[in-house]
């Protein structure tokens, strides 16, 4: 991991672990030692403990006792509430975003770039980053702080797995020309036209993620009942 000199530094290295979680590159029951993760930053404990602690708050993570934190488990149960959550919040900050008045789709458009240039160099971190920060826009262009705190919680709260599989690659090179739309349907001012996106947007992603986790819930039973020996 390497920590760029723009943002803070819990704030990159927040993003660099929320990243690695989300995507599945740290799995469940990964543990995140403050010292040796500082170590290999070559940082002080620091805005490391506070970038782990907002993850612990967050449900990313757990702290476990003179070890550091765990990364922690999600069920395909809590997966499927989490996609009726998301889908309910982001259409409402959707509809009350448009009822606003989007002043400028720059930013938007900038990160739809950043989205696509991600996808052509196969980089899901720089993927998972640049989607975020689109959606954080229109989240807090719906005026509504609590919404916004609460839709970005939900999303983070996921686990991609599958994302680097064939499957999850494919849907990513999909997702650009959907990021690109959503833009062009603010700027148009097509409020149903964007919901139905968002909601395509959302949904097209849980095949692929409850598929990958289910296959992981079963790979842990075979392994309890040994039947992997």
């Amino acid at each position: 991991m390497s920590i760029p000199m723009h943002d803070s530094l819990r704030e990159q290295i927040l993003k660099q672990i929320r990243s690695e979680i989300i995507s599945g590159e740290s799995r469940p029951g990964s543990l995140y030692s403050v010292p040796a993760l500082a170590a290999e930053l070559d940082v002080s404990t620091t805005p490391v403990r506070e970038a782990l602690l907002e993850l612990a708050n967050a449900g990313l993570v757990e702290p476990i006792r003179n070890r550091g934190f765990r990364v922690s488990q999600l069920t395909v149960s809590e997966l499927e509430d989490i996609f009726d959550m998301r889908e309910l919040l982001e259409l409402h900050a959707a509809r009350r975003m448009m009822a606003n008045g989007f002043q400028s789709t720059r930013e938007l458009s900038g990160y739809a770039d950043q989205i696509a240039l991600a996808v052509k160099e196969d980089s899901v971190q720089d993927y998972l980053i640049a989607d975020r920060q689109f959606h954080n826009a229109m989240f807090m262009a719906a005026g509504n702080h609590v919404l916004t705190k609460s839709a970005l919680e939900l999303r983070d709260r996921m686990r991609l797995f599958g994302i680097r599989s064939s499957a999850g690659f494919e849907r990513q090179r999909e997702s650009v020309d959907e990021h690109y739309r959503i833009v062009e349907l603010i700027e148009a001012g097509d409020a149903e036209q964007l919901c139905q996106t968002l909601r395509v947007h959302i949904s097209s992603w849980k095949p692929i993620f409850s598929a990958a986790l289910e296959a992981q819930s079963q790979g842990r039973r075979r392994q309890k009942l040994g039947l992997d020996r």
